[in-house]
C-alpha cells in the first residue's frame, strides 16, 4: 500500500513523497528535469514488488515547497530528510540532473548505502563549459523576465531537440506543465555547476555506485557516464544495448533490482 507525506527538510522546506512498499530494503528515487514523483512512478511500481521504493517532488515541483533562496545544499539536505524518513539509510537511484545530484548528496557523506546512476549530463570539454556558462546567463536572463516558455525552449534546444519536436511539444498538452516548472531549470542548471565532470568531489564518494548508459544515446553522453564511473573509488559502468536518454522503465527495472539487491 502506498504512504503519502512530507519530510520536512534542514531549512524548514515540506518535501512531499510516496512510498511504495513492497516490504523490502529502501530505494530513494532522484528525478532528473521536469521530473515529478508521479513522473517516476512506473519504474518505482517496477521495483516495488522487491523494495520499498520512495519517490518524491524535488522542491520546487508538485506537492513540495520551495523556500528562497534556492541552493543545491537545500536539496541534498532533502534527500537527507527523505533517508530519515526511509530509516536512516536507503540505496538511490538518480536519473539524468538528478543523478548528479544523487552524487552530490553521496559526496557530502549522507548515509546511502548503495547508488545508481543513469546518464548524469555532464560536459566532457573546454566547448561544453564555455556553452554552460552562455546557456546559464541565458536562462536566468528569461526566468528573471517571466519568459517561462522561451526558458524551456532554451533547455529543450541545449540538450538536442530538434526545432520541429520543440514546436510539435508546444502543441502537446505536457507543455503546460512543462512550463509551470520552467524555474526549476535554473535549480537543475546549479545541480549541474560549471559543466565537467567534478572529479574531485565524486572521489570522497566511498558507496559504492553503478553508472548507466544507453547504448544508444549521444556519445558525449557515453563518455561523461564512463568518465563518472572512472572518478568513483567504488564505481563501474554498464551500458543497456539500444536505451536512449529517456530510458525504458522496463529495461531498467530489473537491473536495478539485482544491483541494489546486491547480486550485481
Amino acid at each position: 500500500m502506498d504512504q503519502v507525506g512530507k519530510a520536512e527538510s534542514g531549512d524548514g522546506t515540506l518535501i512531499a513523497y510516496r512510498r511504495t512498499s513492497g516490504g523490502g530494503p529502501p530505494v530513494i528515487m532522484v528525478g532528473g528535469a521536469f521530473s515529478t514523483a508521479e513522473a517516476e512512478a512506473p519504474l518505482a511500481a517496477l521495483l516495488a514488488p522487491r523494495f520499498s521504493v520512495i519517490t518524491y517532488d524535488r522542491r520546487g515541483r508538485g506537492g513540495s515547497g520551495d523556500t528562497a533562496p534556492y541552493a543545491v545544499e537545500r536539496e541534498v539536505e532533502d534527500i537527507a530528510a527523505l533517508l530519515k524518513k526511509a530509516g536512516g539509510t536507503a540505496s538511490v537511484y538518480g536519473m539524468s540532473s538528478g543523478a548528479a545530484l544523487a552524487l552530490e548528496a553521496a559526496a557530502a557523506g549522507l548515509p546511502i548505502t548503495q547508488l545508481a546512476v543513469y546518464e548524469p549530463p555532464y560536459g566532457t570539454g573546454a566547448v561544453d563549459a564555455t556553452d554552460g556558462a552562455a546557456y546559464t546567463a541565458r536562462l536566468e536572463d528569461l526566468l528573471v523576465r517571466g519568459r517561462r516558455d522561451e526558458a524551456v525552449e532554451l533547455f529543450l534546444s541545449m540538450v538536442g531537440v530538434p526545432p520541429d519536436v520543440v514546436a510539435r511539444m508546444r502543441r502537446a498538452t505536457m507543455w503546460r506543465g512543462m512550463t509551470a516548472l520552467a524555474h526549476t531549470l535554473a535549480y537543475d542548471n546549479a545541480v549541474m555547476g560549471p559543466g565537467p565532470v567534478p572529479t574531485e568531489r565524486l572521489a570522497r564518494i566511498t558507496a559504492r555506485v553503478m553508472v548507466v548508459d544507453g547504448g544508444a544515446s549521444p556519445p558525449p553522453m557515453r563518455v561523461a557516464a564512463r568518465a563518472v564511473a572512472a572518478a568513483l573509488p567504488r564505481g563501474r559502468h554498464r551500458t543497456l544495448t539500444g536505451q536512449v536518454h529517456e530510458v525504458a522503465p522496463h529495461v531498467l527495472a530489473p537491473v536495478l533490482a539485482e544491483y541494489f539487491a546486491g547480486a550485481a
